[in-house]
């Protein structure tokens, strides 16, 4: 079944979840009409192959002409309109930046796995749970709602203030109509009217003075409010959930939503400014004893100014956190001379502003003077923002070869700095990046991402450079969750409860993962019990392994993977007869391994399990292929395949036919000829059990052994021979 058939059968809840990265980036009409197509491709290597993504962007435009010229015949004028809409759109946010259309079609499917995952999950981790509450949604509909009062708050004010204008222009000129009148007709009764009317006039007039100050104080103290008790604290939260996301978490959304609040609210603020403004020639022009605007607009002005500042100073956001091009799910982790990308976004979108914004990247700015020694960025470190550098209209700029020379153990802070100059104010803008870590060699690359996980899952602040002086434990829930995240994000499967339990068992004396605490060293830096590895690097081996040689496998959920030796056979004992389960080695890193049970003469229950597979074994012959061709050498018996089910009862060939990379290959007698002269082979993977034991004593060894030297061993020699051959010392695994 199809990706995103998986994803059409979720719940509500999770097809919610679906919708909110759907946009016109990447049109949901193109991922249902193209779904097998579209899973069929690399989209994670386009992101880093400019080549690449150039191809598959030509063929993404052909596809969608296929599908136009299709719906054509059937005369569907609105999927139709739509397609044509959609296809203009692409080729031309796309067209000068194919590689952008590969990361947003990659992370689309990413998430999607993710939330496949997660739908999985008979509990919904702590940390996912937290990011998602009703609480969250609620404040966001709030804050939306707030700021939107405020700006008709704002508009209201301004009809006030023109209608102030107008009646003092009009009190203007009837008072300039009495001075002009002569001297005998001020004393009639139709000046002490015309006086009586300008009193009045006058009233109305310091009334709707007062009456607008008053709004504007009331606009000027819900703003406060809603700045410091609701927006800055949404902008917080986006944050946080933007640090989870950097480690594989839920993608964040909800910048878009901030930019409009931010914007709304900065025009808001210019327009009460201006208003003022107008109050205070209103004033020069007329005032009088009593009169509330000398008194009042200079320190309204301050508080509106103050407001502008603290906006302009939270709207400076790093959008996509510092990574290497070559590593995109591993952000945060930057290797010296190599060059990696990181996005700003202003979120006041002010047309003002375009091309006129400047952004200056350093690195360390702020704790040079800890250290003696200098770090400096190479690259192009200034830049203006623009519209154009984003897709979806928004004030951004894209530093794309930042590099960097020099680097030490610490972490480190990149730090972009700008200055506003807008309507007779200038601001100086400062935001720095998450802390990053600095490698000089790729191998150093899983300790970094340890310590990137480790950082985000443990604290808020996004500016502790000294953290892991002294890194608190981290709850054994939370990590584990990351874990999880670790495969769903890398590998395309979560894990569940039962693997996860195992994961917790490994690394603590519970059997629960609910509760309880982790120390980093446990997590990354103490050998685990008897090896000469830590958890973690025997975890990045497991998913190095899974990556590069046995993802369809993983991603069908066909490999149960982390299940220890006591478990395994709880599972298999009272299972049919060749019945066998994968799971991951846990003496060797990077190592895959099958259990199957048997029975014996007297009925006795019998397990064996086989020498597990590295990398090395498994760029010979596909694990699959191992899995069909497979052969044990009993003594008295002919070789024969083991495996029949895979756990709990599913036919080998049901789960895995599909894998198989050829068809078996039967035995060649040494007269027939293969290709060019040559005696046809095919590499056998075989095992021999000795009989004298319940346990059995030797592994499997993947042999490259011509079919038609088997078939003369089997002619010539007999299985003993043949058993007595092939022995090697047997690791239980």
């Amino acid at each position: 079944m199809s990706q995103w058939n998986q994803v059409q059968q979720l719940e509500i809840k999770f097809l919610e979840q679906v919708d909110q990265f759907y946009d016109d980036n990447f049109p949901m009409e193109i991922r249902h009409l193209l779904a097998q197509w579209i899973e069929n491709q690399d989209w994670e290597a386009a992101s880093n192959n400019e080549t690449m993504a150039t191809i598959l962007l030509q063929n993404l435009l052909i596809q969608l002409d296929e599908q136009l010229g299709r719906v054509s015949k059937e005369k569907n004028l609105l999927l139709i309109h739509n397609l044509k809409r959609i296809r203009k759109v692409l080729q031309g946010k796309f067209h000068g930046n194919p590689m952008h259309v590969a990361v947003v079609i990659s992370n689309c499917l990413r998430e999607e796995r993710r939330i496949l995952a997660a739908a999985n999950m008979p509990v919904q981790g702590p940390l996912e749970k937290s990011l998602q509450s009703s609480s969250v949604s609620e404040r966001q509909r709030n804050v939306e709602h707030k700021v939107a009062a405020i700006k008709n708050s704002v508009q209201m004010t301004e009809q006030d203030t023109k209608y102030l204008e107008d009646l003092q222009d009009e009190f203007d000129y009837r008072y300039k109509t009495i001075q002009t009148m002569d001297q005998s007709d001020k004393n009639s009764a139709m000046m002490n009217q015309e006086v009586l009317t300008l009193q009045e006039m006058l009233n109305s007039l310091d009334f709707k003075r007062k009456e607008a100050l008053s709004k504007m104080t009331q606009i000027i103290h819900e703003t406060d409010l809603l700045m410091n008790n609701m927006l800055i604290e949404e902008l917080q939260d986006w944050k946080r959930r933007q640090q989870i996301a950097c480690i594989g978490g839920p993608l964040h959304n909800g910048l878009d939503q901030l930019q409009n609040c931010f914007t709304l609210l900065a025009e808001s603020l210019f327009q009460l400014r201006r208003q003022l403004e107008k109050l205070e020639e209103q004033s020069t022009k007329m005032t009088y004893e009593g009169d509330p605007i000398p008194v009042q607009r200079i320190h309204m002005l301050e508080r509106v100014t103050f407001l502008i500042y603290n906006l302009f100073k939270n709207s400076f956001v790093v959008e996509r956190q510092p990574c290497m091009p070559t590593h995109p799910q591993r952000p945060l982790v930057l290797k010296t001379l190599i060059q990696f990308t990181v996005k700003l976004r202003l979120l006041i979108k002010l047309p003002e502003l375009n091309y006129q914004v400047k952004v200056k990247a350093s690195i360390d700015k702020n704790v040079s003077t800890l250290s003696n020694r200098r770090f400096v960025l190479c690259g192009t470190n200034v830049k203006a923002m623009s519209v154009e550098e984003s897709s979806n209209g928004s004030l951004s700029v894209e530093f794309r070869h930042l590099g960097c020379h020099m680097v030490t153990e610490e972490l480190h802070s990149i730090t972009f700095e700008t200055q506003i100059c807008l309507y007779g104010l200038t601001i100086d803008l400062e935001t720095s990046s998450l802390p990053v870590v600095m490698i000089s060699n790729v191998s150093q690359l899983p300790n970094a991402w340890a310590s990137i996980i480790w950082y985000n899952v443990s604290t808020n602040d996004s500016q502790n450079l000294v953290f892991f002086n002294n890194p608190p434990p981290a709850t054994l829930s939370q990590l584990l969750e990351v874990m999880s995240w670790q495969f769903s994000s890398y590998v395309g499967r979560g894990l569940n409860s039962d693997q996860l339990n195992m994961l917790a068992e490994k690394l603590t004396v519970q059997s629960s993962y609910s509760d309880g605490h982790l120390t980093w060293a446990k997590f990354c830096k103490e050998h685990l019990p008897g090896k000469s590895f830590t958890f973690w690097t025997w975890l990045e081996a497991i998913l190095d392994l899974i990556k590069k040689h046995i993802l369809p496998l993983w991603i069908d959920g066909y490999v149960m993977g982390f299940v220890s030796k006591e478990k395994e056979r709880l599972l298999l004992k009272d299972k049919m007869p060749g019945t066998f389960l994968l799971r991951f080695s846990e003496s060797h890193l990077g190592g895959i391994t099958f259990t199957w049970v048997d029975h014996s003469e007297n009925g006795e229950v019998r397990f064996h399990s086989v020498e597990p597979y590295n990398k090395g074994r498994l760029s010979a012959l596909p694990f699959a292929d191992i899995l069909r061709d497979y052969k044990v050498i009993m003594a008295e018996n002919v070789p024969e395949n083991p495996l029949k089910y895979l756990y709990p009862d599913i036919p080998k060939d049901k789960a895995f036919g599909r894998h198989y990379s050829s068809q078996p290959c039967e035995v060649s007698r040494p007269t027939e000829r293969g290709g060019k002269g040559y005696v046809p082979s095919v590499f056998i993977p075989i095992s021999t059990i000795r009989s004298d034991s319940m346990e059995p004593h030797s592994p499997s060894d993947l042999l490259p052994m011509s079919p038609s030297v088997y078939a003369v061993l089997r002619e010539n020699l007999s299985p003993t021979t043949i058993e007595t051959a092939m022995k090697s010392p047997y690791s239980a695994e």
